[in-house]
């Protein structure tokens, strides 16, 4: 629009001026001059922490600005980064905004919250990730006080494979609303495709907050933050197309497993990451099971398919190839596949009272048996597609060090491959590395950051590393990373898996590791060399006293791998080592591990 002399009170070399000038800012830019007249007017405003103060803003003027806090609890980083992305929209929109982990948050401030926005994922079976535990256990407890000034939003994000979907940020939403608050906008579930219904609940969060706030008037200063290096285009929306350098099986001949390493290129694409984080790869589904789908279904391979909400329309095979979920079944699937056929079986299935029946037929079981199982023949390939998961990135903790290995990122991962309901069934990622991804090949890669799992401040700070399996990868970058840094503090490494001969992996760069310091000592649990399994927690209880030690003396631990059986044995065990060598009571050994994790002492990635 421009801006005419007649219809205005400028004059015509004013008019000039804005008419050059207003067409050049930016949104950011727009706001900001919006605030700054109304400031000099009169009008109170404020100038969020950090930001230069205009030189006509008096310190009348001044006052404390619309105050928002967010809370993140994050297991993998997700959580973490849509809280970092929702607090930069509300800075944007001249709200002053406290970021924070849960793990990070003092609960006693709670009471002098206005607006405060949860963002938090679900762990495992319906549980809250490391860092929201105290959080979450202070809020249920008798201790939490009244919000009845409270507004609030929650967001979770979880996995409908799992039966407590979202069930953390649900926990939170009814508490919050039973203390007091209201909400700002409905809570939002979401899948792990979480994009578009993360975005959607971030633009009615702020459409509550700017409407609730609506006549006060706030001063966005523009800022320029120097930034070292540049930041990547690339990301869990737009991977990158890396090449495989290398690509190893390091199990030994006659093993019954097979684990890869992965060498891949990231030269040219400006992503970087640190120890501690993952690696994010979009796989293929297995062609054989697509095939077998299609033959089962009579659809044609060529036929084309709409396979996102931009409307991209691809040819059958390569949309499940490629864009779809295949091989996990969820309730909600099966709910919306019922729909679509006259066969009331699948209906029967889900009514109430059949909970533990569905669960059982969901577990190990895929689409080819769903369409197989309840006759879906028949249904239209559009339609039935309508109704799939988007396909999602599987995450890998990186297993190397940046500085040790500039433009790369290596990862360790274990083919899946097992027999089910009468056939041979594949892990989606992992036997496509191992079986169909060769030298030179690409693959849509991206960095997720993990703030939870991260190598202390302190390089004298002496760390135990507790990782079974491919639980050891992050290790390999953690010792990879001390090593180039010249880092003096002590190193202690628990490692186990089946056997010493076949599956002991990167056993030559922990030798040379210990040979050189860098790793001050080891101990390895190989389950099937001897007549009884000994895993890595029983190791760790015959060093209790060594083991202890180190804890009086400030060191980290650190715990990758399984989630079910190994992390909670591990717990376990850690909770006795205190009470038999500290002479701690059950409580107050639980209580001890509570602030370790809160002290990011006691860290875990966990799958």
């Amino acid at each position: 629009m421009e801006l005419k002399v007649t219809n205005s009170p400028f004059n015509q070399e004013q008019a000039d001026l804005l008419n050059r000038l207003l067409p050049t800012l930016t949104e950011t830019q727009q706001i900001w001059l919006s605030g700054y007249l109304t400031a000099l007017q009169g009008t109170t405003a404020a100038v969020p922490t950090g930001q230069p103060v205009p030189a006509a803003l008096t310190a009348e003027a001044a006052v404390v600005s619309k105050e928002v806090t967010v809370l993140f609890g994050s297991q993998t980083g997700n959580c973490n980064g849509l809280a970092k992305k929702m607090s930069k929209k509300l800075e944007e929109r001249g709200f002053q905004v406290t970021l924070s982990s849960m793990g990070d948050f003092k609960p006693n401030g709670l009471k002098k919250i206005q607006n405060l926005l949860i963002l938090v994922s679900t762990h495992g079976e319906g549980d809250p990730p490391d860092n929201a535990i105290p959080f979450y256990e202070f809020l249920h407890s008798k201790r939490a006080p009244q919000l009845d000034d409270l507004k609030f939003s929650v967001l979770g994000l979880g996995d409908l494979s799992y039966e407590f979907f979202c069930q953390t940020g649900k926990d939170f939403d009814k508490r919050l609303e039973e203390l007091g608050g209201k909400r700002l906008s409905p809570r939002a579930d979401c899948d792990v495709d979480f994009d578009e219904p993360a975005a959607e609940w971030m633009n009615q969060v702020l459409g509550a907050l700017s409407e609730a706030t609506a006549g006060t008037a706030s001063v966005i200063a523009a800022s320029i933050t120097s930034k070292s290096g540049i930041d990547s285009e690339y990301s869990r929306t737009n991977p990158f197309q890396a090449e495989v350098l290398e690509n190893l099986n390091l199990n030994g001949r006659g093993s019954d497993r097979e684990t890869r390493h992965i060498e891949i290129s990231l030269e040219g694409s400006n992503l970087q990451y640190e120890p501690g984080d993952s690696l994010g790869i979009y796989p293929e589904n297995h062609p054989r099971l697509v095939d077998e789908l299609l033959e089962a279904m009579e659809w044609k391979a060529e036929e084309q398919v709409t396979v996102n909400k931009s409307g991209l329309q691809l040819p059958l095979r390569e949309a499940l190839l490629r864009h779809f979920e295949i091989t996990v079944l969820t309730k909600p699937l099966l709910e919306q596949a019922a729909k679509l056929t006259a066969s009331g079986g699948l209906k029967e299935l889900l009514e109430p009272g059949r909970e533990q029946e569905l669960r059982a037929y969901i577990d190990e079981r895929d689409l080819l048996d769903l369409v197989q199982d309840y006759a879906l023949k028949g249904v239209p390939a559009g339609e039935f597609v309508s109704i799939l998961r988007k396909m999602p990135a599987r995450l890998y903790s990186i297993a190397s060090s940046p500085k040790a290995f500039p433009d790369e990122v290596h990862v360790t991962v274990r083919a899946v491959r097992y027999e089910a309901h009468g056939r041979n069934r594949y892990g989606v990622c992992s036997v496509q590395l191992a079986e169909r991804v060769q030298q030179g090949e690409g693959l849509p890669v991206y960095i997720q950051h993990n703030s939870n799992f991260k190598l202390p401040e302190n390089p004298d700070t002496p760390i135990i590393m507790i990782g079974p399996g491919t639980g050891v990868a992050p290790f390999r970058a953690f010792l990879g990373e001390r090593d180039e840094t010249g880092a003096e503090g002590k190193t202690w490494l628990f490692y186990g898996d089946q056997h010493f001969s076949t599956d002991f992996l990167y056993q030559l760069e922990w030798q040379r590791w210990l040979k050189d310091g860098v790793l001050t000592r080891m101990d390895v649990a190989f389950s099937r060399d001897t007549d009884q399994k000994v895993y890595v927690q029983h190791r760790m209880l015959q060093k209790s006293r060594e083991f202890y030690q180190w804890l009086q003396e400030g060191a980290c631990v650190y715990v990758c791998g399984d989630e079910k059986k190994m992390a909670h044995d591990v717990h376990t065990t850690l909770a006795a080592i205190l009470e038999q060598e500290g002479g701690l009571s059950s409580e107050e050994a639980a209580e001890y591990l509570t602030r370790m994790q809160q002290e990011k002492r006691y860290q875990r990635d966990v799958y």
